[in-house]
């Protein structure tokens, strides 16, 4: 049986020095195996890798990856506890160096969102959902 768990998400970074700075501007905090060549950012329920992408492509067998700056058909996400927070972390985020491509508002399905790219194009979502529940650390477990 596979276990039922994402532990690890890594993006394969184009600059990784940029990449890093940018994360380490919204304050998360790196784990003692960073190094130049890598970084590792604690998060509520995954680790978030950075890594070279020539050197994630070499590591998984692809002969490339399809590098264009349009959308990749994968969002993450920052789900957080008030709907005044998705104000307040899409403001920290521009504050960052994060693009915002939709400014926070009231969404269709009754929560509230916003979204941005980080410097490399990556797509992340801000929401508040009022059903939304999370464990000690911070960890979604009800959405």
């Amino acid at each position: 049986m596979v276990p039922e768990r994402v532990s690890l998400i890594t993006i394969g970074a184009k600059n990784l020095p940029a990449l890093r700075s940018f994360y380490q501007k919204l304050g998360w905090s790196e784990l003692e195996i960073s190094s130049d060549h890598y970084c590792v950012f604690t998060t509520a329920g995954v680790l978030l890798s950075l890594f070279p992408l020539e050197e994630l492509i070499k590591d998984s067998g692809l002969e490339s990856v399809e590098t264009t700056s349009g959308f990749k058909g994968i969002t993450f996400a920052i789900n957080v506890d008030q709907p005044q927070q998705v104000d307040l972390v899409t403001d920290e985020v521009r504050a960052a160096g994060g693009k915002i491509i939709r400014e926070a508002s009231d969404a269709f399905w009754g929560g509230r969102t916003s979204y941005f790219l980080d410097p490399e194009g990556n797509a992340w979502e801000v929401a508040w959902n009022s059903t939304a529940e999370f464990d000690a650390r911070g960890a979604m477990i009800r959405f």
